[in-house]
């Protein structure tokens, strides 16, 4: 069954933050890379990581997951209008986490340190600041 964009808009109106404007946008990939980067903290050392670097310890399939959960952060940048060249940084970004997050047990210590969901989250944070002002939350 294939949604028209008149459904799908009444659909994610009625959904808070599921939008496709920049406030809605802004919090779904702040939410996707706190779950990636920062969702735990580890006792001990109180350094947080998130599901990069837990799922990522999964050979290949894990390393595709997270690839796949990086590349949604890119998706979503496209559709607010960023230009081709944030665009390909931020996919190189990715592309490094993946290359090299794949990388039996120095790939996992890459994953832990190299934070390419959070490098993206900057340059989108940038991008709406400047062009999406009403956007910009306080964080406390």
């Amino acid at each position: 069954m294939r949604v028209s964009p008149d459904q799908f808009e009444n659909i994610t109106g009625a959904l808070p933050d599921m939008g496709r404007d920049p406030a809605s946008v802004r919090k779904r990939v702040e939410m996707m890379e706190a779950l990636l980067e920062r969702a735990f903290i580890i006792p001990g050392l109180n350094r947080p990581i998130g599901l990069d670097a837990i799922v990522g310890l999964v050979p290949v399939l894990g390393d595709v997951v997270t690839a796949a959960m990086g590349a949604w952060l890119v998706w979503e940048a496209r559709n607010l209008g960023m230009s081709k060249f944030q665009l390909t940084r931020m996919a190189a970004n990715v592309g490094i986490d993946s290359l090299l997050g794949a990388i039996p047990l120095v790939g996992d210590a890459f994953d832990f340190f190299y934070r390419s969901n959070t490098r993206n989250l900057k340059i989108i944070r940038k991008h709406l600041d400047k062009h999406h002002p009403g956007t910009v939350t306080i964080e406390g």
